[in-house]
């Protein structure tokens, strides 16, 4: 071997060394780059995967949100009037012309049922006494019922429903269900028969207040605090609802108290309709009267001066069908 190999080669080796080394490292380099581009590439994919999948969840939860909306349905519990179909509210129609179900009660007029479109579903549900007719209860179920199917309900009942309408029944057994409703007024039968009868309710020279009393309560067997009601109609006119069955004993129970028996009542029949009848008579002998003229239709009572108040309405105005031709 000669000089210059025996101290080339070493040299050579020691030059190439470090270079070995430095290729080593930048591919070292080179590949911890890559791993780490392709390291973010996959968490840049799985956030967008994971942000896709919750938008879908969002998406899929708010669609099932509205879809169990559109499910649910909602009611209208709605104020009739007392019979005459132009006193509805012009609410109150559109509603029932908008209905998937109208459930009525006994006290709504053919004439009232005559407005809503045969599209629409309608269920009788009426009480009436001594006649065949539906517990509160099963009203209630069913109209919780029809609404949980997804169906827009109106629940028609006579006059307005905040007066002995038995509303809040139905309105629990909704809110215990969950289901949303509204309530729309309606005439009440002693406006009506007022305005159809031109008996007053309040006449400043002999009553200047009116109360409202159902003859009627929960317990069939319970009456009115007689004692109470001859104070009251001594001083304001007492209107009480469904009180024909207990007419007579209305009357002796006032008399007990003092009323005298000259005090003035009134008995309506059909109020507002066509063939509405005023029985006018004193307690001594309106039982009477009301026999003799065979009053069957639901009948409102009036206690007090004011029936000697009564105005001379027309009430062929009221039903003329010229008028109506022209709204």
């Amino acid at each position: 071997m000669s000089i210059a190999s025996s101290w080339s080669l070493p040299f050579l080796r020691t030059l190439f060394k470090p270079q070995k080394s430095f290729l080593n490292l930048f591919t070292r380099n080179a590949i911890s780059a890559r791993t780490s581009t392709k390291t973010t590439n996959q968490r840049s994919a799985n956030a967008k995967t994971s942000s896709e999948h919750s938008y879908l969840d969002k998406w899929l939860k708010s669609a099932t949100r509205h879809n169990e909306c559109r499910k649910k349905g909602h009611v209208y519990i709605v104020g009739a009037g007392p019979g005459d179909a132009e006193l509805l509210t012009l609410k109150a129609l559109r509603l029932l012309q908008q209905a998937d179900v109208v459930l009525f009660d006994a006290l709504v007029s053919e004439d009232i049922l005559a407005l809503i479109p045969s599209k629409v579903v309608k269920e009788y549900v009426g009480k009436r006494c001594k006649k065949h007719s539906f517990t509160q209860d099963a009203i209630c179920k069913r109209v919780v019922e029809l609404a949980s199917e997804g169906h827009t309900v109106v629940r028609l009942k006579g006059g307005d429903p905040a007066l002995f309408a038995r509303t809040c029944e139905e309105t629990d057994a909704l809110t215990k269900a969950h289901i949303p409703f509204a309530i729309v007024p309606g005439i009440t039968a002693a406006s009506g028969v007022s305005a159809y009868t031109g008996i007053p309710l309040t006449d400043r020279r002999c009553a200047q207040s009116v109360s409202f009393m159902t003859a009627h309560f929960k317990d069939a067997n319970q009456w009115p605090e007689m004692a109470t009601m001859a104070q009251n109609v001594l001083k304001q006119t007492m209107v009480v609802y469904m009180g024909l069955s207990r007419l007579e004993g209305l009357c002796k129970g006032l008399v007990h108290n003092k009323v005298p028996n000259s005090w003035p009542v009134a008995a309506i029949e059909n109020a507002t309709s066509p063939e509405q009848r005023v029985i006018t008579g004193v307690l001594a002998d309106i039982y009477s009267k009301v026999n003799a003229a065979n009053l069957t239709g639901p009948t409102l009572l009036i206690f007090g001066k004011v029936v000697e108040s009564r105005q001379q309405v027309n009430t062929l105005l009221l039903h003329s069908s010229e008028h109506a031709a022209t709204i």
